[in-house]
């Protein structure tokens, strides 16, 4: 596995242009690629979820993913209050391949730090679950369709 730096630097989006880069990328991916409706692709965690943008050099977005705590989160990782909800991890087509993705998912755990939480669950598309596994995460439970599409749950200890 190369060792080289993604292409790429990554910061929590706070400011509106940042949370609009955000939200193009997944819409781009999610609702443009994958044929997820736009109307639940975008949901009420949105407003206080901790979202992370990816960009290039030049200042372009490359992907995004956000997270989840809290009471936010608990519904999605079995009610673990110290555990995080990593979601809506999307890559450009153009920048997949590059470690855009990997970049990204080490944010979300930097910001799950940050807010004290001690472990990062997501619902992986069974065809990612090898990008997580080489990540740390360990897939449990079983399959589940989610947007029409399979997926595990699967969880990192920090």
């Amino acid at each position: 596995m190369s060792t080289a730096p993604a292409p790429c630097s990554t910061r929590r989006a706070v400011e509106e242009n940042d949370l609009s880069a955000c939200f193009q990328v997944r819409k781009n991916v999610f609702v443009g690629e994958q044929q997820v409706p736009e109307e639940i692709e975008y949901d009420a965690y949105d407003a206080d979820a901790v979202h992370v943008l990816a960009v290039a050099a030049d200042g372009s977005a490359l992907g995004t993913g956000r997270l989840l705590h809290g009471s936010a989160a608990a519904g999605k990782t079995g009610g673990a209050e110290a555990v995080g909800s990593l979601g809506r991890l999307a890559v450009t087509r153009e920048a997949r391949g590059l470690g855009v993705g990997a970049a990204l998912v080490r944010a979300i755990e930097d910001e799950a730090r940050t807010l004290g939480l001690t472990a990062v669950d997501l619902h992986a598309q069974t065809h990612a679950l090898g990008f997580y596994e080489r990540l740390g995460y360990v897939a449990y439970g079983p399959e589940f369709p989610d947007a029409g599409m399979p997926h595990r749950a699967m969880r990192r200890t920090l």
